[in-house]
C-alpha cells in the first residue's frame, strides 16, 4: 500500500498549496479558480460559480490501497466491505476492504471500448445482501452504431460471474459517434432506477437531447425492468417516452441523492466552460443545447450564445474553465463533520475533487482536494467515513480522517 500523508500531500487552494494537517480552520477564501474563463458570460445569480473557497480543518490521510486496476470506471460498495469495480474494456472485479483484489468477472454482454464507451457504471440493487442483483450501465455495439444500454444479473455464488444476465433498457437512437454516453445509475426510496444518458456530443446528434421522443441527454426513472416508473412527468404525453423525468442535459457523468433531503443532484460536462452541477426536478428542461455557460471547442458561440432562456432551468453551479465532473457523491457521515452534507465531485481534466458545501440548494463554499496529483477522479463512494475514489491511471485512493 502506499502511503501518502499529509506532509507529502499539498492540496491546492485558492492558488497556494497550504499543509493540511497543520493549517487551522479558516474561513471563506478568495475563489479556488484562477484562470481566466474561457467566454465572459455573466452569471444569472450571485454565488453560481467562483464562489469563495474554504478549507478543511480536519487532518486528513490519503492512502493508495490498490494501484493495480484496469481503466476502472465505477465503483460500489459491497456488504463485506470490499469493492465491486467495472473496468473500461467489459470487467468486472471484486476487491476486498483493503483494497486487494480478490475476484474477476467476466463473461459479460460485448461493450464498445473506443471513446467513451465501455463498461461504465454500476449499482447494487437495495436487497443485493439477499437477492445478489447487480445493474450495469454499458456502451452496445449496434448493426449502426453503438447506444447506452442498461443490465442486470445475480452474482454468482462463487463471485467469479454474473448469471441470468438481461438487458432492460437501450437508450435509443444508437449513434455511429463514441462520445458522451454519460449514464450513472441511482436507486430511489422506492427501489425504482434513476438513470442518467448523454446526448452523444456531435452537433447533428445533440438537438436530441431537447426532442421528447429521444433517450439522449436525459435522466430517465425507471423499474427493475427497465419500464417507465408510473405517474412520470410526461406518462399520456404525445410523441414523448414515459420514462423520461427530466431533459436538456450534454454528458450527465454525476448522478447522486442527497440523503439528507432525498433531492436529486446531477452533474455534467460543458463544452468548453460551462461544466454544471444541476438540482434535478421531474419535467424540467436544463437548457443544452440551446443554453450555456461553455463555448464550442472551436471558440465559436453555442447556438445563439445565450444562457438563460424562459422555460429552462438555471444550474446551481458552474465552472469555467471545466473541471471535466466525473461523478459526485454526498458525504453523509459523522467522521469529519465539516463535511456532512457537502457534494464531492470527481474531476477529470480538472485532476481534482471538488468539494461543494451547500446551503439552502446553493453552493456557499469550494475546495480542491488531491490537486497536483495528476490523476483523472472517475468516480467515488463514501465508506465508513471515508472516500474511495477510483482513477483513470488505475489507482484506488483512500481518504480518510488522519
Amino acid at each position: 500500500m502506499k502511503l501518502i500523508t499529509n506532509k507529502t500531500l499539498g492540496i491546492l487552494i485558492a492558488g497556494f498549496t497550504l499543509n493540511c494537517a497543520n493549517v487551522a480552520s479558516v474561513s471563506a477564501q478568495n475563489p479556488v479558480e484562477t484562470e481566466k474563463p474561457t467566454a465572459d458570460y455573466k452569471p444569472a445569480f450571485a454565488g453560481q460559480t467562483r464562489i469563495a473557497g474554504v478549507k478543511t480543518s480536519t487532518p486528513l490521510e490519503i492512502s493508495i490501497i490498490n494501484g493495480k486496476l484496469e481503466n476502472p470506471w465505477a465503483i460500489a460498495v459491497l456488504p463485506n466491505g470490499g469493492f465491486l469495480i467495472t473496468q473500461k474494456q467489459g470487467t468486472m472485479v471484486i476487491l476486498d476492504a483493503n483494497g486487494k483484489l480478490t475476484k474477476k468477472i467476466e463473461g459479460l454482454p460485448k461493450v464498445d471500448a473506443s471513446g467513451q464507451g465501455g463498461l461504465l457504471d454500476v449499482t447494487l440493487d437495495p436487497d443485493f445482501a439477499k437477492n445478489k442483483m447487480v445493474y450495469w450501465a454499458f456502451s452496445e455495439p449496434q448493426a449502426k452504431g453503438v447506444l447506452l444500454a442498461i443490465a442486470k444479473g445475480k452474482l454468482s455464488a462463487s463471485e467469479t460471474k454474473i448469471e441470468n444476465q438481461t438487458i432492460i433498457y437501450r437508450a435509443t437512437p444508437a449513434h455511429t459517434g463514441k462520445l458522451q454516453y454519460g449514464s450513472r445509475i441511482v436507486f430511489d426510496k422506492n427501489g425504482d432506477l434513476f438513470v442518467s444518458t448523454g446526448e452523444r456530443s456531435d452537433r447533428e446528434v445533440r438537438i436530441q437531447a431537447q426532442q421528447l421522443n429521444s433517450s439522449l441527454g436525459k435522466i430517465l426513472h425507471l423499474t427493475k425492468d427497465g419500464k417507465a416508473v408510473p405517474n412520470g412527468p410526461f406518462v399520456g404525453k404525445a410523441d414523448a417516452k414515459p420514462e423520461i423525468y427530466a431533459y436538456g442535459l450534454r454528458n450527465p457523468d454525476g448522478l447522486a441523492i442527497n440523503p439528507q433531503t432525498g433531492d436529486l443532484w446531477e452533474a455534467e460536462f460543458g463544452p468548453r466552460g460551462g461544466d454544471e452541477v444541476n438540482l434535478i426536478k421531474p419535467g424540467k428542461n436544463y437548457g443544452w443545447p440551446i443554453i450555456t455557460y461553455g463555448i464550442e471547442y472551436s471558440g465559436k458561440a453555442v447556438g445563439d450564445g445565450i444562457q438563460q432562456k424562459e422555460g429552462m432551468e438555471q444550474p446551481v453551479y458552474y465552472w469555467n474553465p471545466v473541471l471535466s465532473p466525473g461523478s459526485i457523491a454526498f458525504y453523509n457521515s459523522s467522521v469529519i463533520p465539516e463535511w456532512k452534507g457537502n457534494l464531492f465531485v470527481g474531476g477529470l481534466s480538472g485532476s481534482h475533487i471538488s468539494r461543494l458545501v451547500i446551503k439552502d440548494n446553493k453552493v456557499v463554499g469550494e475546495e480542491r482536494l488531491l490537486a497536483g496529483k495528476g490523476e483523472r477522479f472517475r468516480d467515488l463512494v463514501e465508506k465508513d467515513g471515508a472516500f474511495y475514489a477510483v482513477t483513470d491511471n488505475g489507482n484506488l485512493y483512500k481518504i480518510a480522517k488522519k
